[in-house]
């Protein structure tokens, strides 16, 4: 097991990494929460698999343990499943000391985390990602929501979880496409912060695709690693953590724009990472080289970079309605040289407007 912890004082907590251990998530969150009733929060698809099991493993920790099923799927990420959570506790009295445990992807996370801080003012929280893209990104460092019709996160609270639990042999469940996606999070790591984590990507990219056991454990940690580097320092987005954007500004535009339904969020963010990398080539801050380099793994981890059927314009009006957007400035965070960047929102309309039309089929 590996183990490794996001320092925030009292609201600390660990991160803990191995394969094939579900069975023991109710012994180890038996050493952190008090005895009270827990509600496992799943979605149909990873709760046919996995929500038997964990309840079971709870039980058998002699935890008071329920589930709820929600629909799968981003367009779900919305306050009406947040209010059947809500339902669900107050209907069956769950305690101000209770527990809620999201188990499953990205958008159970989000949608689990912000009830645990809305009910009741707060409750616990325990994340147990089963998508890729959880496991490295989304189930560290307490960003919890969910979408408005006009924008992605854009109702939200940071709430950090008491436990992340980590097991990645349940990502040889994932379906496929679902695993080609969460890449393009850990090609973002290599990117904004690590040069050498990046030309480890590049190496086992083949293995990785393939489903590599060895190599997909390597990088879940050291993308861990980095995300809670970087969430230790800055808890609330103030200043490093925004660098964890790289990609997802365009990336949640195209999302929104269309509907949730065309792209993953790994898919935009793959074509977000491309277009600001060359956003950033046209401001001379970032080289046709390095550019080429990226588009290159993205083409070997099988995700998209190129846009079909949107009209660019509403992208760059989608963008203006981003979270991160200062003084209605859109806010960028653009490569210096792999393993380095820098936020800037400087950057000319015409150029992004440029880059975006010349990515289109």
């Amino acid at each position: 097991m590996e183990t490794l912890r996001v320092e925030l004082g009292e609201r600390s907590y660990e991160i803990l990494i191995s394969s094939d251990w579900l069975k023991d998530l109710g012994k180890k969150m038996k050493e952190l929460i008090p005895m009270e009733k827990i509600l496992v929060v799943s979605d149909e698809r990873v709760g046919a698999l996995y929500a038997d099991a964990t309840v079971e493993s709870l039980r058998e920790a002699d935890f008071n343990a329920d589930t709820i099923i929600l629909p799968e799927g981003e367009e779900v990420k919305n306050l009406s499943s947040v209010e059947r959570i809500y339902n669900f506790l107050v209907e069956y009295n769950y305690p101000r000391r209770c527990t809620v445990v999201a188990l499953g992807g990205g958008v159970v996370g989000d949608i689990t985390g912000f009830a645990a801080a809305t009910y009741m003012r707060g409750v616990n929280f325990i994340q147990v990602p089963t998508s890729l893209m959880a496991m490295v990104d989304s189930s560290v460092g307490g960003k919890t929501g969910v979408n408005h019709r006009l924008g992605k996160n854009l109702i939200g609270a940071f709430y950090q979880p008491r436990l992340v639990f980590i097991d990645t042999s349940l990502l040889k469940t994932l379906a496929k496409e679902e695993f080609i996606s969460g890449l393009a999070e850990v090609i973002k790591y290599g990117i904004i912060r690590d040069a050498r984590f990046f030309e480890l990507i590049v190496d086992e990219m083949g293995n990785l695709v393939s489903g590599d056991m060895k190599a997909i454990n390597t990088i879940v940690k050291r993308c861990c690693e980095i995300k809670a580097e970087i969430v230790s320092a800055d808890e609330r987005e103030a200043g490093l953590r925004s660098i964890l954007n790289f990609g997802h500004t365009v990336g949640h535009a195209i999302e929104a724009v269309t509907n949730y339904r065309k792209y993953r969020h790994g898919e935009a963010v793959a074509i977000g990472m491309l277009a600001t990398s060359r956003i950033a080539v046209k401001m001379n801050l970032f080289s046709d080289m390095e550019v080429q380099r990226l588009w290159q793994v993205i083409v070997r981890a099988n995700l998209p970079y190129r846009l079909k059927d949107i009209d660019t314009d509403d992208i760059i009006e989608r963008m203006r309605k981003d979270k991160k957007v200062r003084s209605e400035k859109v806010r960028f965070v653009l490569p210096k040289k792999i393993g380095e960047t820098v936020i800037r929102d400087d950057a000319p309309e015409p150029i992004v407007k440029q880059v975006l039309d010349d990515m289109k089929l």
